[in-house]
């Protein structure tokens, strides 16, 4: 779904196409329905106050179609039933701003926050430090296999 038309010039559904296609893969799901909303600054800064509480733009925001099942720290979470796995929405702007001040291709930052956004669909999160290397572990063997440098790599 386009709300900003930016988003056409530099494809996001090629872009959302290539990372849910890696993400499952690694997750083991052969089909799933996932929808990405590519918006602006001023929309997703709406969503994030309405969902979040918190009025200010961001990158990327997912809602997951079922709560995330306990598990251990640090554990890679089961997956989560049914053919639907949630939404995200992923602002043009601010996306635009990260990737030219990490000196990152716009494709491969966009294409890292889908996977981001996708693992946490997925029942993955950061709160803690043993999550938090579970889920970059996840990234970072995702984006290789696309072919895109670790983003947590420091330069």
């Amino acid at each position: 779904m386009i709300e900003d038309e930016r988003w056409l010039d530099v494809d996001l559904q090629g872009m959302a196409e290539r990372a849910a296609r890696a993400t499952t893969a690694h997750l083991g799901i052969d089909s799933v329905e996932i929808v990405v909303m590519g918006c602006d600054d001023a929309r997703i800064a709406q969503l994030n106050d309405h969902f979040r509480g918190k009025a200010r733009p961001t990158n990327v925001l997912s809602w997951p179609s079922s709560e995330p099942a306990p598990r251990a720290a640090g554990a890679v979470p089961a997956l989560p039933p049914g053919d639907e796995l949630g939404d995200i929405a992923i602002s043009y702007d601010t996306c635009a701003v990260e990737a030219a001040g990490q000196g990152k291709p716009f494709a491969d930052h966009v294409t890292h926050l889908i996977v981001h956004a996708i693992l946490h669909l997925a029942g993955y999160d950061h709160e803690a430090d043993a999550d938090a290397a579970t889920m970059e572990d996840a990234e970072r063997s995702i984006l290789a296999g696309l072919g895109i440098p670790d983003p947590y790599r420091e330069t």
